[in-house]
């Protein structure tokens, strides 16, 4: 009951904060720090470099265009619980509904990575 009842909090917590939502204009228009954060840990992993920039960007644009920024936000939300340790950080790994949610974003990233890394 209890793994119910948490799961049932965490999908009504997931649509967009009224602050967030202020800073977007449209469904995939995704807020400046969260392309700046983005472009940062791609280039973390690919090199520090002007071409790494321009394809981290690319990325992050052709994610944008596939993904809109709500559900981005949901699938990095599932991705850092799954993250934790414990019962809680158990059942987001174990359902299948935010298997989806994350499957959705590893579409897209993969999608990005044929257009923008090759």
């Amino acid at each position: 009951m209890i793994e119910r009842t948490l799961i049932a909090f965490f999908v009504a917590a997931l649509p967009l904060r009224a602050d967030v939502a202020a800073e977007t204009n449209g469904a995939s228009d995704y807020p400046t720090n969260t392309r700046a954060d983005y472009v940062f840990g791609c280039m973390a992993a690919n090199g520090q470099t002007r071409e790494a920039l321009e394809r981290c960007s690319c990325s992050l644009d052709i994610i944008a265009s596939i993904l809109p920024y709500e559900r981005y936000v949901q699938a990095e939300t599932v991705l850092t619980v799954r993250q934790g340790v414990g019962r809680q950080a158990s059942m987001f790994r174990n359902a299948k509904m935010f298997d989806d949610i994350v499957a959705d974003l590893r579409r897209a990233q993969a999608e990005a990575e044929i257009r923008c890394f090759r």
